[in-house]
């Protein structure tokens, strides 16, 4: 999609594309922290149970009644939220981009399509994450990897075919489709005995989980404000050009962190798994394996791409569409800074804690101030600066509490 995207569509649509994406992301305030809190939940009781051979679990009874009860609330947590937060996303999506809209460019219906579309697949998403802590992670991942598959195709097609902005809308359309078949393929039964044991409450989870999601809350508010301001801010202060140069250059050391945090994804639920059962030699291996395969991941793919970057970049448009190697390179150093910050932030949060907040709550607000100062002040070519200088403060203060957390690990040993 990466190398399709400036291939088939203008300059200016390249723009109009990743706007769509910053702003879907707006349902980073419908998360609020929910999907790694159904995750760590799901996981922290599925570790005295396990699936049968025709999709039931089975288990320690006290700790499946309270499966059953979380799954409930889930259901109805899901509901309420989407029902508030993607209308008012739909609504902004409109505002936002019709302040510097191009006449040229048909984007309403697309938007409608896109943003309505992602209210579905972030419900969809949600429950994958529940089965995922219920040791699934294999089955989930395969899942996930068809829906891309099938959602990139589409995007392909809809390229070739130039139906610009509408790929990307109907992309998203069949990727929800398709998402609910195959949630209600792999997990209808167990689903269907969820919520029948839940039918009489065994277990309120309004306490601890309440306790812990407004705090998740204002991390992952945080998270929208350091991460996905960056092209909202250049199409309005730049142009949709540039816009789309941010987009694209972001995708792609978006992409370099997912490949490489794919084994720190395939372990979360085990990580907790073992803090749960306390069993502490097990994490240590676990994690150091996990740390030396993820940045050695980042490090291989950073720098095959600044070879293709550096010799490519006359004879291939594509790396035209990116921004200067300068600027690649501080993004590309970004990202592999919060990819440790990522690492100790799922160990962290794995013990059912969020100690975070006010670190991701200062980044934040640093991030966007700067950014927001830069953009008004100083040329494109510092965007990224305040990103980059605010690791002077968070990595420190994270491994700070990484450090306090395991030495806390080691008593209770």
């Amino acid at each position: 999609m990466l190398l399709f995207i400036p291939l088939f569509l203008t300059q200016e649509e390249q723009g109009y594309w990743y706007t769509f994406t910053s702003l879907a992301a707006l349902a980073i305030f419908a998360d609020l922290g929910f999907s790694t809190i159904i995750l760590q939940f799901a996981a922290h009781e599925f570790a005295f149970l396990k699936f049968k051979d025709n999709g039931e679990i089975e288990g320690d009874y006290i700790h499946l009644r309270k499966l059953a009860d979380f799954f409930r609330f889930s259901v109805k947590w899901l509901i309420i939220i989407v029902s508030i937060v993607f209308p008012l996303i739909i609504l902004y999506g409109f505002y936002f981009i019709g302040l510097k809209e191009n006449i040229a460019i048909t984007w309403r219906i697309p938007w409608l399509i896109y943003a309505f579309s992602s209210a579905i697949v972030f419900v969809y998403s949600s429950l994958l994450c529940f089965f995922e802590g219920c040791n699934s992670v294999a089955k989930v991942e395969f899942i996930r990897f068809k829906i891309s598959l099938i959602t990139s195709t589409i995007v392909l097609i809809g390229l070739f075919f130039e139906i610009k902005l509408y790929a990307l809308a109907l992309s998203l359309l069949i990727s929800f489709l398709y998402g609910l078949f195959m949630l209600y393929k792999n997990f209808n039964i167990a689903m269907r005995q969820l919520w029948k044991i839940s039918r009489e409450q065994y277990y309120s989870w309004k306490k601890e989980f309440f306790n812990l999601i407004w705090r998740y809350a204002l991390s992952w508010c945080s998270g929208y404000f350091i991460f996905q301001i960056f092209v909202p801010l250049s199409f309005n202060y730049y142009d949709s050009i540039f816009a789309g140069k941010v987009g694209l250059s972001n995708s792609i050391w978006l992409a370099v962190m997912s490949i490489s945090n794919i084994f720190l994804v395939a372990k979360t639920p085990y990580i907790n798994m073992l803090i749960s059962k306390k069993m502490w030699l097990e994490l240590d291996i676990t994690l150091k394996n996990i740390f030396i395969k993820l940045i050695g991941t980042y490090i291989l793919g950073l720098i095959s791409f600044f070879v293709l970057y550096i010799t490519l970049y006359n004879k291939i448009f594509i790396f035209q569409r990116l921004l200067d190697k300068y600027t690649m390179l501080m993004l590309s150093v970004c990202w592999l800074l919060q990819l440790i910050v990522n690492f100790m932030a799922v160990y962290l949060r794995a013990h059912k804690k969020e100690p975070l907040m006010y670190v991701s709550i200062f980044c934040a607000v640093y991030v966007s101030i700067s950014t927001f100062f830069i953009a008004n002040n100083f040329p494109s070519d510092y965007l990224f600066l305040g990103f980059l200088t605010s690791f002077i403060f968070v990595l420190p203060t994270v491994m700070y509490i990484f450090y306090l957390q395991r030495k806390e690990d080691y008593k209770i040993r």
